[in-house]
């Protein structure tokens, strides 16, 4: 299976199944364009997999919902869960041992610790909400222009 072009419209029906590997890339960079024929051969070897490239240029706004400061970057997802993120152009053998990593994941294990980490930050972001807003109301209390 060659790779295939991932969009901010295809993304999250893309990666919700399977392992995915995303590779953020762009046409003026060099160590892109020497990763491009690795990545490809694995899209070939690897047909159960889905490969996919992202153009940082073209697709920015996808780049920045990842937080992509350097390229090329490498994301892996398993079963809709990201698994694996690092920026740098991998050696073809870097590369196999990433996807028999991802494919020896207990995803069980990984799903639960998943989840525990998204309530951990939803927590996290409720008390920094709660605490925006008592830091508004105080102010508003003592701000003189409020009365």
């Amino acid at each position: 299976m060659s790779t295939q072009a991932l969009t901010l419209e295809t993304h999250d029906e893309t990666v919700k199944d399977g392992i995915v590997l995303i590779d953020f890339w762009a046409d003026w960079c060099g160590p892109c364009k020497q990763f491009a024929p690795v990545f490809e051969q694995a899209s070939e070897q690897h047909e159960d997999i889905t490969f996919t490239k992202v153009d940082t240029e073209d697709q920015q706004q996808l780049a920045a919902r990842y937080g992509i400061t350097s390229i090329p970057t490498l994301v892996a997802y398993r079963d809709g869960i990201p698994v694996f993120g690092q920026p740098g152009a991998l050696p073809a053998p870097a590369l196999e041992q990433l996807i028999d990593q991802v494919r020896a994941l207990d995803m069980d294990q990984v799903k639960r610790q998943y989840a525990q980490a998204l309530e951990q930050e939803r927590a996290k972001q409720q008390a920094q909400a709660a605490q925006a807003q008592a830091a508004q109301g105080v102010r508003a209390g003592t701000d003189p222009a409020a009365f």
